[in-house]
């Protein structure tokens, strides 16, 4: 058995980022690894992705500033950046080895991996706020001659089975991999419920600029808030970094070709059964991008160069048709179903009682869980907007490094 200061479970974004913090504080740790470095985003993710943010946002604790930062890197690109950034300090990782098991001992934790055991003073949990797909409970009514995929598990239209796509999901994920199935010509049918609506620029800058300049990206929140967003997430933004970054709403989808309907709700025989809130939830999302658009009118306003803007633009309520409450997936000749419905978190190798609910939670302030030495990293809604985001993940990942770096002083003083 190695004995470690702490080992922390997932060499992506956060991992990486609190390595980078250790590193420079001079603690000891390693970083175990199920794949290769950044596994999610290359084996989980679609050959077209590129990143939401531009690159000036995606910057990871201490790294050299982007050369080009307002450029949008694509899945295989960020792939490389987080290679090059672990490579940058000599990141200690273990790649391909997966946790089996972590127990809490006296003093510690003993960590169970296919490759060796070790035992850790601290243990930080840094695979990410979402690990498994969440696929509802109906899709195992969907029609037996349908194949039916998560979105982990979408590549590319030409390796779909021929026919239509149905695409469940109204996040960033179901407009893009709508978009560009429709695009290759396949017929699509995208079943939105509650989502967001957002331009990819406004008055000549990035809206991600524009969000960073109002504060939404940085601000801390209390912990009330902090949790009850958690508990209720908002659908996220749906941008696209593609083609130089553009807009990508019901409108851009509509004028693609993709039929646009309500929620799904259910399967009977051969029809998915849909929800009829769409225009409902249409208007709201309009109506939340209204608000925002009048927040950075405002903002620009009250600054002395507002007049070095471009006038405010009119946005234009979206209007869908309206939209049926079943459909036969037959009579579509729909052939797939890909399920762009989000992701849970899962932790199948914690071995520590009461950490984590039955419903895959886990409860945490800031980070910190109710284990002394157990931590989180990488959760949606850590500490602020942007806690399970690349750029955001080094804020919440410093003051994880200052808490370590403190309980091992705290216990060197009390030898």
């Amino acid at each position: 058995m190695i004995n470690i200061e702490t080992l922390v479970i997932g060499a992506g974004q956060a991992g990486l980022a609190l390595s980078r913090l250790l590193a420079e504080a001079g603690r000891d740790h390693v970083v175990l690894e199920r794949g290769a470095v950044g596994e999610r985003w290359r084996s989980e993710r679609w050959d077209s992705l590129a990143l939401l943010t531009p690159n000036w946002a995606n910057r990871l604790p201490l790294d050299d500033a982007p050369a080009h930062p307002d450029a949008y890197l694509s899945r295989a690109e960020f792939a490389a950046t987080l290679d090059r950034y672990a490579r940058s300090f000599g990141a200690p990782l273990r790649e391909r080895t997966t946790v089996t098991a972590v127990e809490r001992t006296a003093g510690g934790f003993r960590v169970a991996t296919d490759r060796g055991e070790w035992h850790a003073r601290n243990v930080v949990l840094a695979t990410g706020d979402g690990a498994v797909p969440a696929v509802p409970w109906f899709a195992a009514s969907a029609p037996e001659s349908v194949d039916q995929m998560p979105a982990s598990r979408y590549r590319a239209p030409e390796r779909l089975a021929p026919g239509g796509v149905l695409v469940v999901g109204s996040g960033p994920s179901g407009h893009q991999i709508a978009d560009e199935l429709a695009r290759a010509g396949r017929r699509v049918v995208f079943a939105v419920g509650r989502h967001e609506r957002i331009v990819r620029r406004y008055r000549g800058r990035d809206i991600w600029a524009w969000l960073h300049a109002l504060g939404d990206l940085s601000r801390s929140r209390p912990a009330d808030e902090l949790s009850s967003r958690a508990r209720n997430p908002r659908p996220a933004l749906p941008l696209d970094g593609r083609r130089g970054g553009r807009t990508l709403d019901l409108g851009v989808l509509a004028a693609a070709g993709v039929r646009i309907t309500g929620r799904l709700e259910g399967f009977a025989g051969t029809h998915a059964l849909l929800g009829g809130a769409l225009e409902a939830n249409v208007a709201d999302a309009d109506a939340r991008l209204r608000h925002l658009l009048q927040r950075i009118d405002d903002h620009i306003a009250s600054r002395p160069d507002a007049d070095a803007f471009p006038p405010p633009a009119l946005l234009a309520p979206l209007r869908v048709p309206a939209p049926p409450r079943a459909i036969d997936l037959a009579r579509e000749r729909i052939a797939t179903i890909v399920w762009a419905t989000g992701h849970r978190r899962h932790f199948p190798y914690l071995r520590v009682p009461a950490v984590v609910s039955e419903a895959g939670d886990i409860s945490h302030d800031r980070g910190r869980t109710a284990v002394p030495g157990l931590y989180v990293l990488g959760m949606r809604w850590q500490s602020r907007m942007t806690s399970h985001s690349i750029g955001g993940v080094g804020h919440d990942a410093a003051f994880l490094a200052a808490e370590i770096a403190g309980n091992a002083a705290a216990l060197r003083a009390a030898a």
